[in-house]
C-alpha cells in the first residue's frame, strides 16, 4: 500500500513520461507536491524503488523508469497527478503473525502501548514502560502481542525506516536471520536494527553507509519483538 504522497508522486511522474517521454526535475516534483525540501521527493522515490513501482536508470539524468502503477490507477486510467479518493497514509508491514491472541476485523484502531523512542542509529537507553498509547489500524496487526516505539535517527533510512515513523513491533524473542528487530544490548541500550546470525556471532546491521554493523556474543542480545509496519506522517 502507498501513502498519499507517494501515489501522488508516481502518477505524475508517470504521467510526466507519457507527456514528454522523460521524468520530472526534483524540482518540479517538489513543487506538484508542495513540499519544501527535496530531502522530502528523496524519500518519496526510496519508498516507491524498494516497493517495485519505480526504477532508477543509471547513467542517465532524470532517469526513472515507472515498472507498476497502483492498481486504482491501473484500473481507472488516471489522466491527473492528483488521485480522487486516495487516503492511506499507512505502510504495511510484510509479516506472516503467530498464532496468538485474534484482533477483531471490525475494530477499525487498536490502542497500543507507546514506549517512547528507539534508535536508528547509535543506540539509547532501555525502553522504560509509559501509560502513553496510539490508535493504529487494525489491519496493520494479526495475531499476536504489539507496542508501538518512535524511531528517531536514519540508520535504517536505506530500509525505507526514516527518523519519526512510528514502528509497529511484534512482541517476542525469536526472529529470522535477516528480521529487522528491536534489541537491546548489555540490558540498557536498545535500537532497531537488522538481525544478522553466525555461529555464536550476533550482529545488528544498519541499513545507512554511513553506520557500521555492530557484532556481539550471544549473552549480550536480547531480542524484544520484531517490525511488523510502519506509520508515517507528512
Amino acid at each position: 500500500m502507498l501513502t498519499r504522497k507517494q501515489n501522488e508522486l508516481l502518477l505524475f511522474i508517470n504521467q510526466r513520461i507519457k507527456d514528454g517521454g522523460v521524468s520530472p526535475s526534483f524540482d518540479e516534483m517538489k513543487e506538484a507536491l508542495g513540499l519544501k525540501s527535496k530531502s522530502g521527493i528523496h524519500r518519496l522515490i526510496t519508498g516507491l524503488e524498494e516497493r517495485g513501482f519505480i526504477r532508477r536508470l543509471a547513467h542517465r539524468a532524470r532517469a526513472l523508469e515507472v515498472l507498476r502503477l497502483p492498481e486504482t490507477a491501473a484500473h481507472h486510467g488516471h489522466k491527473s497527478a492528483e488521485p480522487h479518493g486516495f487516503k492511506p497514509n499507512v505502510i504495511k508491514g510484510q509479516f506472516k503473525p503467530a498464532p496468538r491472541a485474534v484482533v477483531a476485523e471490525s475494530v477499525s484502531a487498536v490502542d497500543l502501548p507507546l514506549y517512547g523512542k528507539i534508535a536508528a542509529g547509535n543506540p539509547i537507553e532501555a525502553l522504560r514502560d509509559s501509560n502513553a498509547t496510539i490508535g493504529v489500524p487494525a489491519s496493520l496487526l494479526g495475531r499476536g502481542e504489539y507496542y508501538a516505539l518512535q524511531v528517531d535517527g536514519d540508520s535504517m533510512m536505506e530500509a525505507g525506516i526514516f527518523d519519526g515513523d512510528t514502528a509497529i513491533i511484534e512482541r517476542g524473542d525469536v526472529a529470522d536471520n535477516g528480521t529487522v528487530v528491536v534489541a537491546v544490548v548489555d540490558e540498557d541500550e536498545v535500537t532497531l536494527k537488522r538481525l544478522r546470525r553466525k555461529g555464536d556471532s550476533v550482529a545488528l546491521e544498519p541499513a545507512n553507509a554511513r553506520y557500521e554493523t555492530r557484532i556481539f556474543g550471544p549473552d549480550r542480545v536480547k531480542i524484544q519483538g520484531r517490525l511488523v509496519g510502519l506509520m508515517r506522517k507528512y
